[in-house]
């Protein structure tokens, strides 16, 4: 098995876009989410910057910064 390779440099010289980094996204206590896995859920508890809580009434997970799979409604 290899290592994953590192992610490219953007050359300045380059004819395509440098890759945008994803937009941390905020959420509080209490906040209803929607996430395409589990579906739909509140936030139950907060570790700053780094995971979010979220009773999904079944089952409740933790889910990882930058939360692109989730959605604040």
């Amino acid at each position: 098995m290899t290592k994953p390779s590192a992610p490219r440099r953007h050359l300045p010289t380059s004819p395509f876009k440098a890759p945008v980094a994803p937009v941390a996204k905020h959420f509080e206590l209490g906040d209803r989410v929607s996430h395409d896995q589990f579906g739909l859920g509140t936030i139950v508890g907060v570790e700053d910057g780094v995971a979010m809580l979220v009773d999904f009434g079944a089952r409740q997970a933790r889910i990882v910064s930058p939360y692109t799979r989730m959605d604040k409604l």
